[in-house]
């Protein structure tokens, strides 16, 4: 009786391999990067067009069960631009801050967020392109529920620079994220609301993988996988700025 159970047991891990390799070879990595930024445009507008914003502004996919998110809207039908960098941004219409609290942001600021953000490969299987595998990156929604001060994605500190050992390490590039510095400036920050402030998202960053980390070196941030490849979708409020010390520049 021991042995037959051995050999199912046995049997069951060889399946469960076999699996995991199939599942490892669903995505090919494009020899040609072009390729990848074509896939990585039209999954991020599939994305758009399968997702819309909550009460809160929480990014939600719509269910293909339950009848209550039918009259939302899609992420593609509410007002968005797009950035040369293919990134684009979609600022959710009565969640920014009073004329009164407006702060504008700064390339160098000190930026204190409310923050979800996940990355994305995007991928071809049997001709349908979306995206095929997602990491977490930061959630403070759901998480600590308290907002996060200055992230190193929007900028990182000399000192961390300054301490880094690899030639790749040393370059702001490996840990910012360029399409979610240039998307986030068109925002405005409010005026240091207290940290336990009940959150109200004020809209999404969807960046390509081209203008984040492409196939470039790069900080691991909260996963040990890469990121190469990899697109950025930032749900966010902006509870904060602050000038940054020169010496941290």
């Amino acid at each position: 009786m021991k042995k037959i159970f051995l050999y199912i047991l046995a049997g069951s891990l060889s399946f469960t391999a076999c699996k995991k390799d199939d599942e490892v070879e669903t995505y090919k990595e494009p020899e040609d990067i072009a390729v990848q930024n074509n896939y990585d445009d039209q999954a991020i507008k599939k994305f758009m067009g399968e997702n819309y914003l909550d009460a809160q502004g929480n990014i939600k996919a719509f269910s293909a069960t339950d009848a209550s998110d039918d009259n939302e809207k899609k992420l593609s039908d509410l007002p968005y631009e797009t950035l040369p960098s293919g990134t684009i941004y979609i600022m959710r219409d009565g969640a920014q801050p009073p004329a009164d609290q407006a702060q504008t942001i700064k390339p160098e600021d000190i930026l204190t967020l409310m923050v979800k953000s996940t990355a994305y490969l995007a991928g071809n299987t049997d001709g349908n392109v979306s995206f095929i595998s997602s990491l977490t990156i930061v959630n403070t929604i759901n998480g600590s529920a308290l907002p996060m001060i200055d992230p190193m994605f929007y900028y990182v500190k000399k000192s961390v620079l300054t301490a880094a050992t690899t030639d790749a390490a040393k370059q702001p590039s490996y840990y910012e994220i360029e399409g979610f510095q240039e998307a986030i400036q068109k925002f405005k920050a409010f005026n240091n609301l207290p940290s336990g402030s009940p959150y109200n998202l004020q809209g999404v960053i969807l960046v390509p993988s081209r203008a984040a980390f492409a196939r470039d070196a790069h900080f691991p941030y909260n996963t040990s996988y890469s990121l190469r490849n990899y697109s950025f979708v930032f749900n966010f409020q902006v509870y904060g700025r602050a000038d940054r010390p020169v010496d941290q520049q």
